[in-house]
């Protein structure tokens, strides 16, 4: 399913009602989407523990991506994989999110079309660090 040398925790076919699109009539109504997650993290600690408290909590992920895929209304599908890859890292311990975005009703002779975008997380260490002396 995953070729990846670290651990994933996924969410396969979590379906969204959300505007989307860049017609007028797509602003006007809601139409389905698919996604696909898979956020790489360490669980050690989880599998060790079995305690929740120690997991990347996926039904806290699936009500945070099917909320801001509501808010955000975009009218790519391209923007709206970026936006909710960004707030995902922004939210939780993961490394590396592959997110794929599926609309099954765009076009009547293919299954379905998306994206699929692949974000990683910044190191702190990798931030410049500003000096006060930097200012003047």
């Amino acid at each position: 399913m995953f070729h990846t040398e670290s651990d994933v925790v996924f969410v396969k076919g979590l379906t969204v009602e959300a505007v989307i699109g860049v017609y007028a009539w797509e602003r006007a109504i809601t139409q389905p989407l698919l996604i696909d997650i898979a956020l790489e993290t360490d669980i050690n600690r989880a599998a060790i523990s079995d305690d929740v408290n120690d997991a990347l909590n996926y039904k806290a992920v699936c009500d945070d991506v099917s909320a801001w895929c509501q808010v955000i209304k975009a009218q790519l599908l391209e923007h709206l994989a970026g936006q909710i890859a960004d707030k995902l890292l922004a939210k939780y311990s993961c490394h590396k999110i592959t997110l794929s975005i599926a609309k099954p009703t765009a076009i009547k002779q293919a299954d379905a079309v998306g994206v699929q975008i692949t974000r990683y997380a910044t190191a702190i260490e990798d931030k410049p660090v500003v000096s006060k002396d930097d200012d003047a």
